[in-house]
């Protein structure tokens, strides 16, 4: 029987990156004991608040995730803050390899005039808040009866979506009850999303984006004069089925009688415009100011000079998401992800920080959809699995170094968790988090829900530690 003692791996972030990654490193060859750790009471990172409580198809993927977790061969931290409770030093003592999969949750910033005016918000924080995540402030000030969402991919469309969808037609899912009160109240009729390229340069899916005729008592508005071509657009539809079908789409809410449109809300869908100013009144938003912009044979645009001045109250960006530095990791200002040469962290000087590594968002910037962490993680991975065994390519892993890697000195696995319990963390494990799922699955039950989302940390804790009274 062989001595070496099983790699350790820490894999930090237990949304989707982090979840495959552990997933495909527990099937490689090598002897490996992986610890998955995360920030927040529960797992599953964006599928649990970055998804809108109206997509339980999307939600699904939870399922898979959760098959992973409850094997047994990957242990699950959550509740543990990375540059709070322990940092890369701390994990070096305890682990022979640290995988950063943090993602990013931040919007990408707008830097147009007014953009800091009361009434300007950034779309992550507003589905972080309709999705019930315990960081962010339980109320959201919905008081606009007109609303801009600035982006053209998905999450402009569910910010759009819930803006405009009536509260009672999300009762089924799994949204907080202060969210449904607050949605419930508002007073929005028109909901405006603007798009600065033309409807071939999209990045809607083309399933959400049928959904959107589908909301009960909300018109879709889509303006011939918006609904441009070029040599770019036509090459774009022509080699792109998803493209075909969201032109298509697009096409035949064009082509709707105006006069049929009786519905209470109407959820506008311009484009060509380009943000140029969100116009302020006494500090508040009264206005958004956009320029035409024309395509230029390619599919680029560039601006016109034409403005137009479009009475809204708020202003959502939904123009992308943004990593987040983290402490004592190599970070790349620009792009917002950590500074890595396909999944292993280099530092100033472009060298590989011995046994770190990161995946997902944070590796390659917030673009893709959620399947495409799987060959993103892989990547990452194998580049693992050939720095520890010094076998190229990812090849037998038997014919390398069994031995490699092997540098952390507090190797048993419950080292951390001593080092972790005397700092006074209220570690959740899986067994944990099962009780904690259990009991928002009971929650919804009697109203004919999945499940009913428990929002507060405290209490999320209590529930998962068995504190909670019943």
């Amino acid at each position: 029987m062989s001595s070496i003692r099983p790699l350790r791996v820490a894999i930090v972030g237990a949304g989707p990156a982090g979840i495959y990654a552990a997933d495909i490193l527990s099937k490689t060859d090598l002897d490996v004991s992986i610890d998955l750790f995360e920030r927040l009471p529960a797992p599953f990172g964006l599928v649990r608040y970055g998804v809108a409580p109206d997509h339980p198809r999307i939600k699904q993927i939870i399922t898979a995730l959760h098959r992973v977790l409850s094997r047994g061969d990957v242990r699950l931290l959550a509740n543990v803050d990375y540059g709070v409770d322990l940092k890369l030093d701390d994990l070096r003592q305890f682990y022979d390899a640290v995988i950063f999969s943090t993602g990013a949750i931040k919007d990408s910033a707008l830097p147009v005039p007014g953009i800091d005016l009361e009434g300007s918000y950034g779309a992550a924080d507003f589905v972080s808040w309709y999705d019930g995540h315990p960081d962010v402030p339980r109320t959201w000030p919905l008081e606009a009866k007109e609303v801009a969402v600035l982006g053209a991919g998905n999450v402009a469309l569910d910010v759009a979506r819930i803006l405009a969808k009536h509260a009672d037609d999300l009762l089924p899912t799994e949204i907080p009850a202060n969210v449904y009160d607050t949605l419930k109240a508002s007073p929005v009729t028109d909901v405006h999303v603007f798009a600065r390229r033309g409807p071939a340069q999209v990045k809607f899916s083309p399933l959400e984006l049928r959904e959107l005729g589908h909301v009960p008592d909300v018109d879709i508005v889509v303006y011939p004069e918006d609904y441009d071509f070029d040599e770019g657009s036509m090459a774009a539809v022509e080699s792109s089925n998803q493209t075909k079908q969201v032109v298509k789409t697009l096409t035949d809410w064009t082509l709707v009688d105006p006069s049929t449109q009786k519905a209470s809300r109407r959820l506008h869908l311009h484009f060509l415009h380009a943000p140029a100013e969100l116009v302020g009144e006494d500090g508040k938003v009264v206005a958004l100011r956009t320029e035409r912009t024309a395509l230029q044979g390619d599919g680029t645009v560039k601006g016109t000079g034409e403005l137009h001045d479009w009475p809204v109250q708020a202003v959502y960006r939904a123009v992308g998401y943004f990593g987040s530095p983290l402490p004592e990791i190599p970070f790349d200002e620009l792009k917002g992800v950590i500074s890595n040469r396909e999944g292993r962290v280099v530092d100033l000087d472009g060298e590989h920080l011995p046994g770190v590594y990161a995946t997902g968002w944070i590796k390659r910037g917030p673009v893709g959809l959620i399947g495409h962490t799987k060959s993103d993680a892989s990547e990452t991975i194998r580049h693992l699995v050939e720095d520890v065994t010094g076998v190229g390519d990812g090849g037998d892993v038997a014919t390398g170094d069994l031995a490699g890697g092997r540098t952390a000195t507090q190797s048993d696995p419950q080292a951390v968790l001593d080092f972790l319990a005397d700092r006074g963390v209220d570690v959740v494990e899986w067994d944990d988090f099962v009780l904690l799922d259990e009991h928002e699955k009971a929650l919804g039950e009697p109203h004919g829900r999945e499940r009913i989302k428990v929002v507060p940390r405290d209490e999320m804790l209590d529930i998962a530690k068995g504190r909670a009274s019943s």
